[in-house]
């Protein structure tokens, strides 16, 4: 049983639960006109998966690259939110 709760599948699972929240919360939106716009949270949500592949890919020894690859995406993903949010 421990061994089934390990560091991967728990962050397996939050990916899955982040990616299931960004769903039902664009979802929500289109149907409702109510909640969160798509646009307000995509560029956020992504730079957060982002750090979560590079901690699963940490957890999991993968190439280095990856871990990087993933730090970097999240890193541009961070950028275009400031700029998108930064005031004119």
């Amino acid at each position: 049983m421990i061994e089934a709760l390990s560091s991967v599948v728990v962050v397996d699972l939050v990916i899955g639960l982040t990616v299931i929240e960004g769903l039902a919360l664009a979802l929500y939106h289109r149907h409702t006109g109510k909640g969160v716009r798509i646009g307000d949270f995509a560029v956020n949500l992504v730079s957060g998966l982002c750090l979560m592949l590079a901690l699963r890919g940490a957890l999991a020894a993968s190439s280095w690259l990856w871990i990087v690859a993933w730090l970097a995406a999240a890193g541009l993903a961070h950028a275009i939110d400031l700029a998108l949010r930064w005031p004119r």
